[in-house]
């Protein structure tokens, strides 16, 4: 069903509680935590197309209606085998909601990707207990070239420069998505204007001022470094060009992002 296309990944947001790996160069830099900024809001994303379609450029997107959801280790388990919840994997629990990847569908059951640990853990859900919605959208971050593309269908509709992470604490390549969107409180600090927080994890660091090492694209107030290694493993963008994803494109929670050397 979804993602017939190559996927491509993008990275980097760390305002949450668990939200970022380490965005900064490799100096002290603030607590990427939310809960040291609570004044920081989820930034609103639009409603995706509501009805999943086979068209081979689409992806489908799952949605919990709550803050927690059974995952089950295979299609039509008797138990399940973990739940996921908001509060592990969102920066705000109950403003943002969880929101899954669909891989595949057999039935009534969905294969999702999970915002967890290990990078690509995957698992069941039963349909009845999420809202399938859809995007067209697709990101892709080619670490070598320093560059971020954004795909619609089959057109790239947004090619801009990224700083990504230095060789002692790169950006893990992979297939992710975006689990949530968040507004900084201070848009002229280390995360600009916006910050998409992703599913996937620093390969190298287990935490990082006092987040848990997600992976993520932001804005910076160093648009002089957006196109060298800089980060401790995020995608760094000029706050100009993260806008334009919010605020022209709207990528909704869900979008596929896959990071490519």
């Amino acid at each position: 069903m979804p993602h017939a296309r190559p996927l491509r990944l993008l990275a980097c947001a760390a305002l949450g509680a668990g939200l970022v790996a380490g965005c900064s160069g490799p100096g002290p830099e603030p607590t990427p935590n939310i809960e040291a900024q609570p004044t920081a809001t989820p930034a609103p994303t639009p409603t995706p197309t509501p009805t999943p379609t086979p068209d081979p450029w689409v992806s489908v997107i799952a949605t919990a209606p709550g803050d927690t959801v059974d995952v089950y280790a295979e299609a039509a388990a008797a138990a399940p085998a973990r739940t996921v919840t908001a509060e592990e994997v969102v920066s705000l629990p109950g403003q943002i909601p969880l929101t899954f990847l669909v891989l595949e569908q057999q039935g009534d059951w969905l294969q999702v990707s999970l915002p967890v640990r290990p990078n690509g853990s995957t698992g069941w859900l039963k349909a009845a207990d999420v809202t399938l919605s859809t995007t067209d959208y697709m990101v892709e971050v080619r670490l070598t070239e320093h560059r971020l593309l954004l795909h619609k269908v089959d057109q790239v509709v947004l090619d801009v420069p990224v700083g990504v992470g230095r060789s002692e604490v790169p950006t893990p390549g992979g297939v992710y998505y975006i689990k949530e969107l968040l507004q900084p409180p201070n848009p002229g600090g280390v995360y600009g204007a916006y910050a998409y927080g992703l599913s996937g994890y620093s390969p190298v660091l287990q935490s990082f001022a006092g987040g848990q090492g997600v992976i993520g694209i932001h804005g910076t107030n160093e648009p002089e470094l957006v196109g060298t290694d800089v980060s401790h493993g995020c995608i760094r963008m000029l706050d100009s060009d993260v806008t334009r994803l919010v605020t022209e494109f709207g990528l909704p929670l869900g979008t596929p992002v896959q990071i490519i050397e």
